[in-house]
């Protein structure tokens, strides 16, 4: 069942730690908040208290303040409770994000108002093994990357959809995206932009050595399992984040996932387009996180 536009009366700041103008406009959006009655908390967004809160499900809405990176971790943070994320953009470059910095009050009084839409986004599922073992399991709202390590070689990455064998990839990497990761790395890598409602799965290779070089679309059902041959470094890294060690044999298992993440949006569905009209002329190197 799709879930409603609702007047939120409790609502969470999750700020960038660090990025300049975070800070001072939690405040002021929490002093907003507070004089029209409303339960709001903020802090940083690796804040464990703000973070348990959310868990424990205390807040109706999350606003997170920074860029499309801070988007991703909250998406992380708030998907597993179907917590609603509005993103306010502080960063660089916003494909994910729904309003400016500089022009929230409109945007906020409309959120308050119940005027607003939710989009849901699919994730994906991605789990480490190593000689059948699972050595950790993740969210994954944009890609998960598995890769060569620090030294500059391709490694040799085996794919196979639903247990059959696709091909092995000679590569800096193999993505693992999902729509919403089209318009980030997979984009730069030079993958198909796909539009934010379809749940597929989107591989994409970089930098692909007389192997398989085009991206190829999977249904939502599909069973993606990629195998690490190599005698140096490789590595797994999920949403941007810092990169994991992998070993020689090691699998990297992704397929669907159980949560959904929900954005708050306002603009009509044509946004995305206009958007990313707007972000490729903005900035030729599309890909960029904030």
């Amino acid at each position: 069942m799709t879930r409603q536009p609702f007047p939120p009366r409790s609502l969470a700041i999750a700020r960038h730690p660090t990025m300049e103008g975070a800070e001072e406009l939690a405040v002021e959006l929490g002093v907003y908040f507070s004089e029209r009655n409303l339960t709001v908390a903020q802090a940083s967004l690796y804040d464990d208290d703000l973070r348990r809160r959310v868990q424990a499900g205390e807040f109706e809405i999350v606003i997170a303040l920074g860029g499309d990176g801070t988007m991703l971790r909250a998406g992380h943070l708030c998907a597993p409770l179907g917590v609603p994320i509005l993103g306010i953009n502080l960063g660089r470059l916003g494909f994910l994000i729904e309003v400016k910095g500089d022009d929230w009050r409109p945007a906020i009084d409309r959120v308050l108002a119940a005027d607003y839409w939710l989009e849901p986004r699919m994730m994906l599922s991605a789990q480490q093994l190593r000689e059948g073992v699972p050595l950790g399991g993740w969210d994954v709202l944009n890609e998960c990357v598995v890769g060569r390590g620090a030294i500059v070689r391709p490694v040799h990455l085996t794919a196979e959809i639903d247990g059959r064998h696709l091909t092995t990839y000679v590569a800096d990497a193999l993505i693992v995206a999902t729509a919403t990761g089209s318009t980030a790395y997979a984009l730069a890598a030079g993958g198909p932009i796909l539009p934010p409602q379809l749940r597929n799965i989107l591989l994409v290779p970089v930098a692909p050595h007389l192997s398989v070089d085009r991206a190829i679309v999977l249904d939502e059902g599909s069973w993606v399992r990629v195998t690490v041959r190599t005698d140096h470094q490789a590595s797994l890294s999920i949403d941007g984040q810092a990169p994991l060690k992998l070993e020689d044999g090691d699998q990297v298992d992704v397929r669907a996932g159980k949560h959904t993440t929900l954005f708050v949006r306002l603009q009509d569905p044509g946004y995305f387009y206009r958007n990313l009209t707007w972000g490729i002329h903005r900035n030729p190197s599309p890909g960029l996180r904030g």
